[in-house]
């Protein structure tokens, strides 16, 4: 497990190994760790807009000993089956799932990019750039993974963020799923109806997730 302060030791130390600047969005239960949410982690979810960033960081953690892991046990098989699953690199007890442009079949939105929650910089003779996403963005995109503790997190934030915007949240499902994604509707459907047993939900927000006409 990665403490917060194994994380930001880490990240310097993986800037020191780029060959260039790279820059990439932070989900999970990093994203977490940063918004003060979760005291560790063991998998750190990353988020690149091109894939040669995606290799660069990747080099970068090769020189530091890791090594890719097969997803086939973390990942709803039929997910894995879509061109954007994640690579996973692994050393010890800690994991990277590395996605690029999309999380299986959700976007990185313009709307993600520009309305971050924080920026951090780890510089050495290169940067890397983490953008830290949004609570709304992190349950949604824990809501399309689906993995061992996901929900636990989803519950965590939620009762957190004493601010956060269910209709913010599900205009973005709903942009997500005009866009052609085929999960997301349905991922945070399921989530939201195990949600509601923990929190109140008003119904309006199962409505407009819904439709006006869907009981």
């Amino acid at each position: 497990m990665i403490t917060h302060k194994d994380q930001l030791e880490l990240f310097q130390l993986i800037s020191s190994q780029l060959d260039q600047n790279v820059e990439c969005y932070v989900f999970g239960g990093t994203a977490m760790m940063f918004y003060g949410y979760k005291g560790e982690t063991k998998d750190i979810d990353l988020l690149f807009q091109n894939i040669s960033a995606r290799e660069a960081f990747m080099d970068a953690l090769r020189k530091l000993g890791y090594s890719e892991s097969s997803p086939l046990t973390i990942y709803i098989p039929e997910k894995l089956k879509d061109k954007h699953a994640p690579i996973m690199l692994k050393r010890d007890e800690s994991r990277f799932d590395l996605f690029t442009d999309k999380i299986f079949q959700t976007l990185l939105s313009q709307k993600m990019k520009n309305d971050l929650f924080a920026v951090h910089e780890f510089k050495t003779k290169h940067t890397l750039t983490m953008k830290v996403l949004r609570t709304e963005f992190i349950v949604m995109l824990k809501s399309v993974t689906e993995r061992n503790k996901d929900f636990e997190d989803i519950l965590t934030i939620v009762k957190k963020d004493k601010n956060f915007a269910w209709d913010y949240f599900i205009d973005e499902v709903l942009w997500q799923t005009a866009q052609g994604d085929g999960w997301v509707l349905l991922d945070v459907e399921k989530m939201m109806k195990e949600l509601k047993k923990y929190v109140f939900i008003e119904e309006k927000w199962f409505k407009k997730l819904y439709g006006k006409d869907k009981k």
